[in-house]
């Protein structure tokens, strides 16, 4: 069976520093506008548990990508190991894959006036390396992995506020927040 890699994140473990969106961006030489990685605050409470957690999102390399199908140039890709490409060199800035995407992954770069999105950096994997948020996130709360592997099988497909799943199929899994020690009550707030 081929590889399909993906994302885990440990929600747990996100603390919101934006690091993996600050270097991916820094690596990438990316304009203001664009983050090809955003790290937003998830709803108070996860499955009943009260809690403060992050969420870093990326290009979710869809089994079935909405980006590819929309674009009238055929500037997406999809590698057997399920990894997204989009070619900026083929790309017409018409931002269809935008407005496509349910994850709003596809920005427009304002300067080059093309889209541009995660590439889960491909060239660093065939290289051997790890996708910079990844090597660069200091709690180790995103992973690259192979989602065909049997310990990811069982992991959460979603979150609060994440678009359904069965769209596109996306190949992220979460490991949700446990439950913890309230450090403070509300009667103390």
């Amino acid at each position: 069976m081929a590889k399909k890699m993906g994302f885990v994140v440990n929600i747990d473990r996100c603390i919101g520093c934006h690091a993996c969106e600050v270097t991916c961006k820094s690596f990438y030489q990316l304009e203001p506008e664009v983050s090809r990685r955003r790290v937003r605050q998830l709803p108070e409470t996860i499955a009943g548990v009260p809690t403060r957690a992050y969420l870093s999102m990326a290009c979710n390399h869809c089994d079935m990508p909405a980006c590819r199908d929309a674009c009238p140039v055929g500037a997406y890709t999809k590698r057997e190991d399920g990894i997204v490409i989009h070619n900026q060199d083929l790309c017409i800035g018409c931002q269809m894959c935008g407005k496509a995407c349910p994850y709003s992954v596809p920005q427009y770069d304002p300067v080059k006036k093309k889209m541009n999105k995660c590439s889960m950096c491909f060239e660093r994997l065939d290289a051997g390396e790890l996708p910079i948020c990844v090597q660069n996130c200091p709690l180790e709360a995103i992973q690259i992995v192979d989602l065909n592997e049997p310990q990811y099988q069982n992991l959460a497909k979603t979150v609060p506020g994440f678009p359904d799943p069965s769209i596109t199929q996306p190949n992220i899994r979460f490991i949700l927040p446990k439950a913890g020690k309230q450090v403070r009550s509300e009667a103390n707030a």
